[in-house]
């Protein structure tokens, strides 16, 4: 609580004077391009990741960056998507994964060869967190987008690649969103998947085409090529 205190002094001395004007332009309304879904993971900083300004992005976080299918859990990520597209107009949205991520973790099957003692914070047994278990039954169909030749014996590698699937069937369930897809159909919106690494900073971006993950900038120069 400290480091909050702390950074809100720092904010309202130092930063705020510094953006005043942008601050005032954002006062009474907001217009980002962009919603962003992506995990609640406290590693994953969107802005900083990606240096946007405050009024840029139209944030939704939640455990494993999951968005269900419409109609299958009528919630708040609905709510945000619908609001998002119906009326901030926004003309992208990104899904976005990340490394090491829990909530994958906590459905793979244990590691015959982990020699240390598990996390904690990646609970095998969800028979106390009833509401975390339904949650995750929504990575289910991630398994299916699994590239071939990868063993479950390999847990580290499967982890991995069990978190970009999740990303890709993500996507699929955010186009069953109606009012996605609508503006896909009027080609007033794009979905965008990627996947974030924690330890290189680097992010990968889904290439429906190719059917795999791209380096973001190489991503972006093919598209631009298109």
């Amino acid at each position: 609580m400290q480091r909050l205190l702390a950074g809100y002094k720092k904010f309202r001395r130092e930063v705020f004077p510094n953006h005043k004007d942008h601050f005032h332009l954002l006062a009474d309304s907001q217009h980002p391009d962009i919603l962003f879904i992506t995990c609640a993971d406290s590693r994953v900083v969107p802005n900083l990741i990606f240096q946007t300004e405050p009024g840029d992005m139209f944030l939704c976080r939640v455990i494993g960056n999951i968005v269900p299918p419409y109609g299958a859990m009528l919630g708040g990520i609905s709510a945000t998507i619908e609001y998002a597209v119906e009326v901030l107009h926004v003309r992208h949205i990104i899904v976005c994964g990340h490394s090491d991520c829990g909530a994958i973790k906590a459905v793979l099957p244990p590691d015959p060869n982990e020699s240390a003692p598990r996390d904690p914070r990646t609970p095998r047994d969800l028979s106390r967190l009833p509401l975390t278990a339904k949650w995750l039954g929504y990575v289910e169909p991630a398994w299916k987008y699994l590239p071939a030749g990868i063993s479950d014996a390999d847990i580290p590698t499967l982890h991995t690649a069990l978190i970009r699937a999740n990303v890709v069937a993500q996507l699929e369930n955010l186009k069953t969103h109606p009012e996605v897809a609508r503006a896909l159909a009027h080609n007033t919106l794009e979905v965008h998947g990627w996947y974030y690494d924690i330890l290189t900073g680097a992010v990968e971006a889904w290439d429906q085409q190719r059917r795999q993950f791209l380096p973001l900038e190489d991503w972006a120069s093919d598209v631009s090529e298109r």
